[in-house]
């Protein structure tokens, strides 16, 4: 069996060959599709721009399809498919890996286990749930806290850097350790609340609070709550440790279809058709710019044009402006973006091989992801 260090993430090696097929190389657990399929309707197919605009420059959209590796592109608008179109190893029904669009999926999980009563809320402390050790990373912490990656927990997120936290983590999905035993072994380094840190160390946790709270495994208990009622039409899986226990950070693999279903239910207020599955107060509190202010991002200049709410992007205007938009992100360009005034849902899935390989927006290219999705987005409702 491969490990997850065999893979050669942020090396700059290809990635369209394993994105496609992780469930088969790497340990998971199969989550099977809805018994009760909702497929989604087909309406008059639009054209893709043939250009957007990023830092000041005119881009071919063919150019930003190619370069960053794009296996899928979907746009649904009002919930009927618009736009669709699958490269490389991509294709309808190709399970392709989350990336951090996972962590998204888990902040619906937590919002339906508080309204169900396996957690009080989120002003509990995540240690009421989470065996941590007394005095670690969170010991104390508010679970509203970790939601918005303001734990306080000591973390650097840097790919290009082998010794950074972020490919510690990776390493506790190839035997390292189990991820139980990571964020066990965190620290804590600034005030819970007072500054938001990107920091998947936090979703991991998150996902030990749903297994800890519900008693259930974090797939199980996502495909009764989210695969059955939004109608998957196609299986999907959680990567797992050594131990079984679901990376809640990063490793779904599900497909651009079932991707888009996420942000059609957040899209309605967290309903589907007649049936509410996640609570309405819970998705607006989602995806609004809640976190505290942002640590600064090494490779970018002044503050980035993106907030950050439970687990979801809130992008704004260069002036610094919220415009109701939000998204879940992962790296290599995972996307599932967001325009509720357009009716809209996008979802982009990429291996750009030169992400995290740098610091740098010209190898990661997520400011350009956005301004490409916006500009799909537009098709449907073009500006006078």
């Amino acid at each position: 069996m491969t490990r997850f260090a065999d893979l050669g993430l942020f090396t700059g090696v290809a990635q369209v060959d394993n994105f496609c097929r992780m469930a088969d190389l790497l340990p998971s657990v199969e989550m099977p599709a809805s018994t009760r399929p909702r497929p989604w309707p087909s309406g008059a197919p639009v054209e893709a721009p043939a250009t957007f605009d990023h830092a000041g420059r005119v881009k071919p959209f063919e150019d930003g399809f190619a370069e960053t590796e794009t296996a899928a592109l979907l746009l649904l608008h009002r919930g009927e498919v618009r736009y669709e179109r699958y490269a490389l190893t991509g294709g309808p029904e190709v399970r392709w890996i989350s990336m951090s669009v996972a962590k998204s999926f888990v902040s619906a999980l937590v919002g339906i286990a508080i309204e169900e009563g396996h957690i009080g809320g989120v002003d509990d402390m995540i240690s009421d749930y989470v065996d941590v050790p007394d005095g670690s990373a969170y010991d104390g912490v508010a679970i509203r806290d970790v939601l918005r990656m303001a734990s306080g927990a000591r973390w650097s997120e840097d790919y290009s850097d082998p010794t950074s936290d972020a490919l510690r983590l990776a390493a506790a999905m190839s035997g390292q350790g189990t991820l139980v035993d990571f964020v066990g072994g965190m620290v804590r380094e600034l005030e819970p609340g007072t500054m938001c840190r990107y920091n998947s160390g936090d979703t991991q946790a998150l996902g030990l609070l749903l297994i800890k709270a519900t008693g259930r495994s974090l797939a199980d208990y996502m495909h009764e709550k989210l695969v059955e009622p939004l109608g998957f039409t196609s299986s999907c899986s959680w990567l797992v440790d050594s131990a079984g226990t679901e990376a809640a950070f990063a490793c779904l693999t599900v497909t651009a279809r079932d991707f888009a279903r996420l942000g059609e239910l957040y899209r309605n207020g967290g309903r589907v058709g007649d049936v509410q599955v996640v609570p309405e107060a819970w998705v607006a509190e989602s995806v609004a710019e809640s976190a505290p202010p942002f640590e600064p991002i090494p490779g970018l200049e002044g503050e980035p044009p993106i907030g950050y709410g439970y687990q979801w992007w809130i992008p704004k205007t260069d002036a610094g402006e919220t415009t109701g938009e939000f998204s879940g992100i992962g790296v290599y360009n995972q996307f599932v973006y967001v325009d509720p005034a357009r009716e809209v849902v996008v979802v982009k899935l990429s291996a750009n091989r030169r992400y995290g390989t740098s610091l740098e927006e010209s190898d990661n290219r997520e400011a350009e992801n956005m301004e490409m999705l916006r500009a799909l987005a537009r098709v449907v409702d073009p500006p006078a």
